[in-house]
Order: structure tokens, then C-alpha cells, then sequence
């Protein structure tokens, strides 16, 4: 090839144009995701989130078989048994309100640690219970520190998190939960209850363990004036190939123009009360669709109706359709986009439980009722109502419907709305807001387990079922009228969004 003529170099002689160089964001996003630490530091944070899950569904095997204990001081009444299974997500509240103050105070990954206080305590509690307060106080515990993760780990993912594996790191809290549930279903099979609370100290300590060699997030490092530290931590988590000046300088200039607390005149801006509504609405909208009441009751459920398998088989594959489910979420999630799968979510929920509450009124019963206590008294028809027939294919249906309804919800609305929850919010706010979340979040949960007996009772099985089908419409405008697309931004850009109002920023 010949030298461009005089030895001139410029666009018209280049007949074969070099690529332009990477900016300076996209030489940090390459070498963050060439570098492994940060992954270690999401699985040590994680773990908060499995023994959450294995705590939440702890009651499952435990009730059974206390309801039949040999020690009258332990054998539950129905009442008991409700307070039993009901209270953890009193418990979870109380630990999202805590978050409100120690998120700030200690910062992220502090607050996980502390996490590990109640949740040792309250194990404790109940594998050397000796009355049913004890039990009572020990799922309490266990609750408060499952809300009080809830509320730091999305968070701390979030600030740790290049942006290119936000989505998928977000996941990966709801994912972690399911693998908790899963172990302790198979720990049932396995242990009596006492050494089922025993177990349940493991990942507690590993969790601890773990996260002490983990560093603290860059932003929280930063808004404590300990720039020395947050650039340590930042080239830690980004490695070394990665160029952290461009990042640090944006996260260092936010945090600037945010030094100051929060005041109650700034609360009424709309780039702060905006995306800390749309993440409160978010949670309370997700505990709407019904996903607790369903998994709390869900052999109940199953009972009540007519099935093909047995209930209690049914309840182990909707369980791990959960798992499936979540795990294609954190693969799409930073392809297809959140807003993508939040409306393919909530359409999917409106069909699952539009179909359940039509089954329900349609298709005849069994004759046999259920005797899971609580769901009793659901109506069954009218005594000229012909029986179903237990092999008939049409009994699929409720297995089928609330195996789409997991899919739906754990594609979308369940792993999203964590992730959008620590995406949106401001950082002056974002300890304090995802704490709110929580609450807001565990406080519809309690309310919704108690009142779903009521509602059953009062009306029929089917009413409640139309209720979250007709939430899940009300997402789906929700979701095109009010939620921002978050899909490869940095905090800082997203931020600046709700800031300027400029749309740009997230197209």
C-alpha cells in the first residue's frame, strides 16, 4: 500500500479507518467485567438473601409437625400456627424500618453483617425452645433480619455493580432466596425441626465470614469523605484492567452535589419524592398481585380444588418452576430490558390468576374437603354439584395456572421491582427510601396472609383471585405511565434523568 500523498494523515486518506478509541466508560465497563471480585462480592452479600429464604418458608415442614408434638408446652393450636407462620413478616417490617437508620449509619455492607445478630439469635431461639413464645420470638428475629437485608443487599449490589451486569447481579437476590427455600424443603425431608433451625446458622456465619473481606460500596465510602478508601474499593471491584477515573470522577462529583442531608423542603422536589413514589408504589403493587398469600397457602390451595397430582407434589414443581424462572430473568434482564419484562410479567399473572378465579368457579370440586386448617371453609358448590373426576386432564389447570403465575412473577415483578427499588432512588434518600420500601412492602404482605382466610371465608376462593388479576391490569398501565427504563445506566445517569426530566439520558 502506497503512504497517502506528502505523508498526510487525516480522513481523506483513510482508505481503512481505524476503530474509534472506547470512551472512557466503555474501558471501565470491559475491565469491570473481566474482573471476578465483584461477583464474590455479590454471592458474599447474597447470602443474607438465602437464609432470608430458608427462614421464610421454615414454618412449612416445622408447623406439621408441632401440631402433633408430644410436649403439650409445643403443640400448636390453629391459632398458634397462624401467629407462627404470619409473624415473620411483622418481623420483616420491623427490620425494613431499621433499615431507614443503619443503612446510613453503618453503611451497605455493615448492615448486612449486623443482619447476622438477630438472625443467629432467633435460630438460637427456636432450636432450644421450650415454650411457644420462644418460638414466636425466634421467627420474630429471623423476620427483622430478613427485612433488614432486603433492604441493604439490593442496594449495595446496585453501587457495586458495573452497569453492564446490573440486571443480572440484581437478580440474583431473588434467585439466592429460591435456592434458600429449596434447601430447606430438602433439609424437611431430611431433619427433624430443631436441627432444621441449627442449619439454618450455616450460611449466617459463612455470610459473615465472607463479607468481611469484601469492601464497603465506593459511593457510601465517598459520601463518609473517605475518598482514599472509595478508590480503593472501586479499583478492587473493577480490577485492574479496568480505567476507574472517568467512574470515580462521576460517582465523586454526585456525591459532592449531595453532601447534605435531605431535607423535608427537598422531599417535595420532584427528583426526589418522584422515584422514591415509583419505588414504594412498585412494592406495594408487587405484594398486590398476590404472590404471598399464594405461596403461603399454596398446598392449601391446591387442596381446595380439584387436582390431577397430590398437593403436596404440586408444590414442589411450582417451586422449582420459581427457580427456572428467575434464572431467566438475570439472563434477559440487561438484554431485553426492565420495562420489557415487567409488562410480559404482569400480562402473564393476569392470565394465571384470571384462569385460576374462573376454574375455581366453574369446575366441580372434590367431595373429599381439605383439611389443612384455615382453608376449611372454602366453599365447595352446591350439594347437586357433580364431583370431579380426580384423573381428568381439566384437573391440571390450578398446577398449570399457578405454575404460570410463578413464571410470570419471578420473571418480572418479583427479582425488578428489588432492582428498580436501588436503580431509581436518589443517594441522599436511598438508605432511607429502601428502608420504606421494605415496610411498605411487609406490611401489605402481613395484611394480605391475614385477610385472605377472611376473604375466603366471607365469599368464596375464587373473589380473591379476580382481585390480583385486576392489579395486575393496573400494573401494566403502572408500568408504561410511571417506570423509566433502566437498561445500561449508570446511577449517576439515572439520577440526572429524574433531575433534568431529559429523556435522553435513558434512551
Amino acid at each position: 500500500m502506497q503512504e497517502p500523498l506528502l505523508g498526510a494523515e487525516g480522513p481523506d486518506y483513510d482508505t481503512f479507518p481505524k476503530k474509534p478509541p472506547p470512551s472512557p466508560g466503555e474501558r471501565t465497563r470491559v475491565g469491570a467485567l473481566q474482573n471476578k471480585w465483584v461477583f464474590l462480592a455479590t454471592f458474599a452479600a447474597v447470602l443474607g438473601n438465602f437464609s432470608f429464604g430458608y427462614a421464610l418458608v421454615y414454618t412449612s415442614p416445622v408447623i406439621p409437625a408441632l401440631e402433633h408434638s408430644s410436649d403439650p408446652s409445643l403443640r400448636l393450636t390453629q391459632t398458634q400456627a397462624t401467629w407462627f407462620g404470619s409473624v415473620f413478616t411483622l418481623g420483616a417490617a420491623a427490620g425494613g424500618l431499621s433499615a431507614m437508620v443503619l443503612n446510613d449509619l453503618l453503611g451497605r455492607k455493615l448492615s448486612i453483617m449486623f443482619s447476622a445478630v438477630p438472625s443467629a439469635a432467633g435460630y438460637a431461639l427456636m432450636a432450644g425452645a421450650r415454650a411457644f413464645w420462644m418460638l414466636l420470638l425466634g421467627r420474630t428475629l429471623t423476620g427483622f433480619a430478613g427485612g433488614l437485608t432486603a433492604a441493604c443487599i439490593p442496594v449495595y449490589l446496585s453501587e457495586i455493580a458495573p452497569p453492564g451486569v446490573r440486571g443480572a447481579l440484581g437478580a440474583t437476590p431473588q434467585l439466592m432466596a429460591v435456592f434458600g427455600s429449596m434447601a430447606l424443603y430438602a433439609l424437611g425431608l431430611l431433619l427433624p425441626w430443631r436441627w432444621l433451625a441449627v442449619a439454618g446458622e450455616g450460611p449466617v456465619v459463612v455470610m459473615v465470614l465472607l463479607l468481611s473481606f469484601m469492601p464497603n460500596s465506593p459511593r457510601f465510602l465517598l459520601s463518609r469523605g473517605r475518598d482514599a478508601e472509595a478508590l480503593r474499593a472501586l479499583a478492587w471491584l473493577r480490577g485492574a484492567q479496568a480505567d476507574i477515573r472517568w467512574e470515580f470522577q462521576q460517582i465523586q462529583d454526585n456525591v459532592r452535589r449531595q453532601s447534605s442531608r435531605v431535607s423535608w423542603a427537598e422531599i417535595r422536589a420532584p427528583h426526589m419524592y418522584r422515584p422514591v413514589a415509583i419505588a414504594v408504589l412498585m412494592r406495594f403493587l408487587q405484594q398486590l398481585t398476590g404472590i404471598t398469600p399464594l405461596l403461603v397457602y399454596l398446598q392449601s390451595i391446591f387442596s381446595s380444588t380439584a387436582v390431577l397430582l397430590p398437593p403436596q407434589d404440586d408444590a414442589a414443581i411450582v417451586g422449582a418452576v420459581r427457580l427456572f424462572a428467575v434464572m431467566i430473568a438475570a439472563l434477559t434482564m440487561d438484554r431485553a430490558g426492565r420495562k420489557v419484562l415487567l409488562f410480559v410479567s404482569a400480562s402473564i399473572m393476569f392470565v394465571a390468576n384470571l384462569t385460576l378465579g374462573l376454574y375455581i368457579s366453574f369446575v366441580p370440586k372434590h367431595g373429599t374437603h381439605n383439611t389443612t386448617a384455615g382453608l376449611e371453609s372454602v366453599p365447595v358448590g352446591g350439594a347437586a354439584q357433580p364431583l370431579a373426576t380426580p384423573t381428568s386432564l381439566l384437573t391440571l389447570v390450578p398446577l398449570l395456572a399457578t405454575m404460570l403465575f410463578i413464571t410470570g412473577y419471578a420473571m418480572g415483578w418479583g427479582p425488578i421491582t428489588w432492582l428498580l427499588m436501588s436503580e431509581i432512588l436518589p443517594l441522599r434518600a436511598r438508605g432511607v427510601a429502601s428502608g420504606l420500601c421494605v415496610l411498605v412492602s411487609w406490611l401489605t404482605a402481613f395484611a394480605l396472609t391475614e385477610s385472605f382466610l377472611l376473604v375466603v371465608d366471607a365469599f368464596s376462593l375464587q373473589v380473591p383471585f379476580f382481585f390480583f388479576a385486576a392489579i395486575c391490569l393496573l400494573n401494566l398501565v403502572f408500568t408504561g405511565c410511571c417506570v423509566p427504563e433502566t437498561k445500561g445506566r449508570s446511577l449517576e445517569h439515572i439520577e440526572s434523568f429524574f433531575r433534568t426530566g431529559r429523556r435522553s439520558f435513558l434512551q
